[in-house]
């Protein structure tokens, strides 16, 4: 594997930093599909989004959110009038989904009725896509709202049957609140069932917003053990919200950083993948490298 980790150069080099990581970030080929994106995204009182939809425009590839679409209460003007102008000049390549402050709006109905049928349906708001030789499921942690995500509710159930139907030597989860984060004392217990039922399948990488700062994972356990069979979680709440510190640093926890709005960009190969953040114009933190796929976990 190779990464590199936690960059900061000094703010002379912010220009050639930031055209350096583009670059690097460019379009992938036809082989190689990309996914881009991040959580926690436009807010009408501050423009943080702008900046970092314009890294969506130099990068090719399917764009993915992680809940928290637009703030405070993800009404249908919201929808049209802030996160619009923003990200959703990336629709017709946007793969959501949804969030605390998207269901503000009562079922949701703001944000389901801006992404239509690619949030999946209302009533649920999980589904799953092919990606190149990659499995990719958006799922919905607002557990309230869909009959909730312990070991027999219908997500945890439909999640099973959909792992089971897409074997594939790489797996990507997706959806709003982590597992694990420095910005909370204690794991979250509402994703653990869906956290097993992902390690049961071998999946590799889950995204997660909520937590608005930018943090990468070792592989772990669904109870937080290392583990080469374990899942990488990225939290990727930089998306232009207001960003807010760390406080109990977690277990696993490899790198951190709580000042730089940017997206995550990871590129899918057959049984690898690299992943890189992207600051936004003007800030210079970055993190990147490549790691394997794992398969199932041995019995």
């Amino acid at each position: 594997m190779n990464i590199r980790s936690g960059v900061r150069l000094p703010t002379i080099a912010a220009v050639a930093s930031l055209v350096a990581v583009m670059l690097s970030a460019g379009p992938a080929s036809a082989a190689d599909p990309v996914l881009v994106g991040a959580g926690d995204i436009s807010d009408c009182a501050r423009g943080h989004d702008w900046a970092t939809a314009k890294l969506l425009a130099g990068i090719a590839g399917t764009v993915f959110t992680a809940g928290d679409n637009v703030y405070p209460d993800g009404t249908t003007a919201e929808f049209q009038d802030c996160y619009g102008p923003t990200w959703g000049r990336y629709l017709a390549r946007t793969r959501p989904a949804a969030g605390d402050n998207d269901y503000e709006t009562a079922d949701a109905s703001g944000y389901f009725g801006y992404f239509g049928a690619r949030a999946g349906s209302p009533t649920n708001g999980y589904y799953s896509f092919d990606i190149g030789a990659w499995h990719a499921v958006i799922l919905n942690s607002d557990c309230s709202e869909i009959g909730g995500c312990g070991v027999r509710s219908p997500q945890v159930t439909w999640l099973r049957s959909d792992l089971a139907a897409h074997p594939r030597a790489c797996t990507i989860a997706i959806w709003h609140h982590p597992r694990f984060s420095s910005g909370q004392s204690t794991p979250d217990d509402r994703s653990l069932a869906i956290w097993q039922a992902l390690y049961d399948a071998g999946a590799d990488v889950i995204v997660n917003g909520h937590r608005h700062q930018y943090e990468r994972f070792a592989q772990q356990t669904p109870t937080g053990l290392p583990s080469s069979y374990g899942i990488r979680e990225f939290v990727v709440g930089t998306g232009g919200a207001p960003l807010t510190g760390f406080s109990t640093i977690a277990p696993n926890s490899r790198v951190r950083e709580s000042s730089t709005y940017g997206v995550l960009k990871l590129t899918l190969h057959a049984t690898t993948y690299d992943f890189a953040f992207v600051p936004i114009a003007g800030q210079t933190f970055s993190d990147s490298g490549s790691f394997p796929c794992h398969g199932r976990p041995a019995a």
